[in-house]
Formats: C-alpha cells, structure tokens, sequence
C-alpha cells in the first residue's frame, strides 16, 4: 500500500473524526441540518486541510518549535480567511448557511491536531494525502449526517424530494435534538457491528469520545505542553 492509499484509508476508515476519533462534534452537530450544509462544511474544512498541512509541512523545518503552535494558527487563519471569501463570492447561499462556523474552523481542533500529530513530523506528499483523507472522512460523515436529518426532518435531500406527500416530516430531525439521536444510532450501529465481527475472546473497539470539550488530552495529537 503506497502512503497515498495508505493515507486516504486513514483519513476516511480508519480514523475517522466523527465515528471514530469522535471530535470536531460542534460543526457536525450544528451544520448538518441539510445534506447540502453537511457537504459545504466538509469540503471547505477539507480544502483547508490539504493546504495547511502541505505548507505546514514544507516549513516545519523553520518553525521554532516554542511558537509552532500560534505559527500553525496563524497559517490556518489564512486559509480560512481565502476560503470564506471564495464562499461569499460563488456560494452566498452556503456562507449564509454555515454562519459563524466558516471561521470557526480555524481553531477546528481536527486541523489543528493534524498539523501537530502528522504534517509537523512529515513529507509534503504524505501531510497532503493525509489532509485529504482526513478531510474526505470528515466530509462524507457529515454529508450521511445531513441526508439522514434531511430525509426525515424535511423530507427531502439535497433538495430534492424524496417522501410521499403524505409524509409529515419530523421536525425535530432538523433541530439539535436530531443531531444527538441522529450521531446517538449511527455510533449504536457501529459499535453493534464491531461487536458482532469480533473475533472470539477479542475485546471490540468501541466507539467513545476521546476529546470531550478539546481538553488537550494527548488523544489528537495536541500535548498539554502546547
């Protein structure tokens, strides 16, 4: 397996941010009221990836390593700042729609904590592929979020019409409630499945938070150090 598939197989599988490492929870949760606002939020937080991480990398030879983090943040910021402009220029709908949490990603801890944990200590090629997959993982969990609050909030995906119209639609799918039982079932799911295809006398890996509130517990790769 070449660090390119290897990378990617990471990134969407293997450690997943939402089902898997289980953090960046308030864009996933907030966002995902529509499979559009879903796709919108993981593309642009992917963009952001790929290119923080590839300059990160290039320039982590002459980054002290003292101010390495407010360096990273501030590389980020740029990004982010070129980003929300591209959005409010071709996507106003999608600006206005993800709100606040476009420049919030700039202290998205999957970000941050991929530039810390992988692009700081690697190749230009491999932190590119590494953002990329992390960000394609990132993306399609929120994209399955969306169309599943959609399809039961609104009744519709992407837009487009999917229930009978005799379908009353559960408004509280599009609500913060929905989110939580939403993410609650799909964890639910995979835990089953994990624990159904364990092999004999094997403990399963369970689905758990691992960085409640972002606390710098060593988890995302942040030290406390930092």
């Amino acid at each position: 397996m070449n660090i390119a598939t290897e990378r990617l197989y990471n990134g969407i599988i293997k450690e997943n941010t939402t089902f898997v490492q289980v953090i960046a929870m308030c864009p996933t949760l907030a966002v995902t009221t529509s499979a559009m606002n879903g796709l919108g939020m993981g593309l642009t937080t992917t963009m952001v990836l790929m290119a923080s991480n590839t300059v990160i990398s290039a320039l982590r030879k002459f980054i002290p390593s003292k101010i390495r983090i407010p360096a990273y943040v501030t590389i980020i910021a740029a990004f982010v700042t070129v980003m929300e402009f591209l959005l409010q220029g071709f996507a106003p709908g999608l600006y206005s729609a993800l709100g606040l949490f476009i420049p919030l990603i700039v202290v998205n801890c999957v970000i941050l904590g991929r530039a810390e944990a992988y692009a700081s200590k690697s190749g230009v090629v491999a932190s590119f592929f590494d953002g990329l997959g992390i960000g394609l993982g990132f993306t399609l969990s929120l994209t399955l979020l969306g169309i599943i609050r959609e399809a039961l909030g609104v009744g519709s995906i992407f837009g487009f019409r999917i229930m009978p119209a005799a379908y009353k639609p559960a408004t509280i799918m599009i609500l913060a409630p929905g989110a939580f039982f939403t993410l609650g079932i799909l964890m639910a799911l995979i835990n089953l499945y994990r624990m159904k295809t364990a092999k004999p006398g094997e403990k399963p890996k369970m689905v758990e938070p691992k960085c409640a509130a972002c606390s710098h517990c060593g988890e995302c790769g942040i030290s406390k150090a930092a």
